[in-house]
């Protein structure tokens, strides 16, 4: 999963060996990292192509039309992209370990959250790739939908959104959760406090010690220094390997 990121000029690698999915990724990418964790949490047989998103080889616009990352490669040679539409893929195809809820309703509600939180995924982004402290919108917008899974978590009852274990809308919202930490750079501590938000800090507690989230898990240490990399226009991609 930490291999070099391909860039113009690469060789397109071979084929996957013994009918492997490949997953075209990228280590920074919140995107990317929603697929790992359904393909690790099933346990299903990948390799991963990491691509350079500052400049990608030619070759994955064969793969994925406009280079987009994630792409998974299936054994059929059939390619899809985008994250969630993958991890539904992915969760009808394979049965163990199933991600969804089995009742329609709550599968209906639960992907309708992940929808909801695609609010607070933009705004982070917009806040974490521009410099400058966060605005009273930004503020708000994150703020109201934290408190929004807030309730929702202590509504359900259980340590995860799925219950006993985390479930498909615990990874979908997981990788930002990962990242949080950066919005303290911006000076809103306040946003992550232990008191306003005690059951989502509890949560992303667990979701930390999940084994399925450790096997992607970085340090915020590793996340604020491919910030700094992107924001100085010279995005680090490989920054973990270069750091060994």
């Amino acid at each position: 999963m930490n291999g070099p990121h391909l860039s113009k000029g690469a060789r397109q690698p071979p084929p996957p060996r013994g009918g492997k999915l490949r997953l075209y990724s990228n280590r920074f990418c919140p995107y990317a990292q929603r697929v790992h964790l359904v393909l690790d949490a099933k346990k299903i047989p990948y390799d991963v192509v990491n691509i350079n998103l500052s400049s990608k080889p030619d070759w994955i616009y064969d793969k994925s039309p406009y280079g987009k990352i994630p792409a998974l490669e299936l054994d059929t040679g059939d390619v899809l992209y985008e994250s969630l539409i993958i991890a539904d893929y992915l969760d009808e195809r394979y049965h163990q370990h199933l991600l969804h809820a089995k009742d329609p309703l709550q599968k209906a509600k639960d992907k309708l959250l992940i929808e909801q939180f695609n609010r607070i995924i933009n705004t982070m982004y917009r806040v974490m790739m521009n410099i400058g402290r966060i605005s009273l919108d930004d503020d708000e917008t994150i703020s109201n939908g934290l408190n929004t899974f807030e309730r929702e978590l202590a509504e359900r009852g259980g340590p995860f959104f799925a219950g006993n274990k985390p479930g498909m809308l615990d990874y979908m919202i997981w990788p930002w959760c990962e990242r949080a930490d950066i919005l303290k750079l911006f000076g809103n501590q306040h946003l992550l406090k232990r008191d306003k938000y005690k059951k989502l800090m509890e949560w992303r507690n667990r979701m930390s010690d999940d084994p399925t989230v450790k096997r992607s898990l970085l340090d915020s240490d590793f996340h604020v220094k491919y910030l700094q990399s992107h924001r100085a226009g010279m995005p680090d991609y490989d920054l973990i390997l270069n750091s060994k």
